[in-house]
């Protein structure tokens, strides 16, 4: 197999995943330089990571060897770095979203040349029990779906899992949406554990996505991706059968068929092969299989991994994964939500130019 080089553009919170992916699989990943404004953090870049790190992107450009540069900075500049980079020529794995609103999203669809290398970094799709789910919706035991209602991922993540579920691309929907605010004790959030039961406002957004005779359904708060007391849900439904978290009831012929979806890791016990996920199982059935033992990675830096070797692929010629086009709808939706729970009024949303 041979390594994947990247170089990066930002030194944030988002790009210390492809770094900590890089160190569990030296054989595989390697981060050839940064791009990092900064003095003392590109030190600290340095020193913590080994990786190194350069003032200008023209020297990250001429001295670093690379199959793609990841650009990982704020979604107000991550436009003009997108440009530059393709009308050089370079291949483009920018981190979600690719601009900051619509002016800005259509902005860059008119700068960017048709054929220029670029796939957006959206990993939720191949987080293990989402590509399982996802594996088990495409299989056919469900029959054709129908509504997926995801409460698992904040905004532009959200969509994209609905859409892949419900097998809509650029489709045109109508949107009614709401937003309720509850009280809710205090949970970790980026920077670490909370401690004490301080009282905060929770915001919840739910949407109602029609696409024709199909449902999706969004349902997220501000504070569930690490609270400890909000789960994530997710229900999807088609004709013959349906998942509901990590149950999966379909009918088999005339045979009601009902399973758990069951998650397989090294480590437990008495077992001494390591501490990773090895898969997960519908029954017998090997629905999702991990392409990156024996790491210790979570769910989301699997994922992550997976969209590095899917971007390498495409920068050498392979087929698109997670395109620019696919991120400006998914975003474009996204948005679209926020006005309908804003203006408390139903939106019907119109086909956008990179649809075609």
């Amino acid at each position: 197999m041979d390594l994947i080089q990247f170089a990066i553009i930002g030194a944030g919170w988002r790009a210390e995943f492809f770094l900590r992916i890089a160190q569990q699989f030296p054989d595989r990943f390697k981060v050839t330089g940064m791009f990092v404004r900064n003095e003392e953090r590109s030190r600290e870049i340095e020193q913590k990571w080994g990786v190194k790190t350069y003032p200008t992107l023209n020297q990250l450009i001429e001295q670093s060897n690379f199959s793609f540069v990841i650009v990982s900075v704020p979604r107000d500049v991550a436009p003009s770095y997108m440009i530059e980079l393709t009308g050089r020529g370079i291949p483009v794995l920018c981190e979600t979203p690719p601009a900051i609103d619509m002016e800005s999203l259509l902005a860059l669809h008119q700068s960017i040349d048709k054929n220029a290398k670029i796939q957006i970094a959206e990993q939720y799709i191949f987080q293990p029990y989402h590509a399982a789910r996802l594996q088990i919706s495409k299989s056919g035991k469900l029959g054709e779906i129908s509504q997926a209602q995801i409460s698992a991922a904040h905004h532009y993540h959200g969509i994209s899992l609905i859409r892949h579920f419900l097998g809509i691309t650029y489709e045109d929907a109508t949107i009614q949406a709401l937003s309720f605010t509850s009280p809710l004790v205090e949970n970790p959030n980026r920077s670490g554990i909370v401690l004490g039961n301080k009282i905060i406002e929770s915001i919840q957004t739910i949407a109602y996505i029609r696409f024709g005779d199909k449902l999706g359904v969004y349902d997220f708060t501000n504070d569930q991706y690490f609270s400890w007391v909000r789960s994530p849900r997710i229900l999807v439904r088609g004709i013959r059968g349906e998942i509901n978290n990590y149950k999966v009831k379909y009918m088999k012929d005339s045979q009601a068929v009902d399973l758990e979806l069951a998650r397989i890791s090294a480590g437990i016990d008495g077992n001494l092969e390591g501490h990773y996920l090895k898969g997960i199982l519908l029954g017998e059935e090997a629905v999702y299989k991990n392409p990156f033992i024996p790491g210790r990675l979570t769910d989301d830096e699997i994922a992550i991994a997976t969209s590095l070797e899917k971007m390498d692929l495409y920068a050498k010629g392979g087929p698109s994964f997670y395109s620019l086009a696919e991120a400006s709808q998914d975003h474009y939706l996204a948005l679209m939500i926020q006005k309908a729970a804003t203006i408390k009024e139903t939106i019907s949303t119109t086909k956008q130019p990179w649809a075609d």
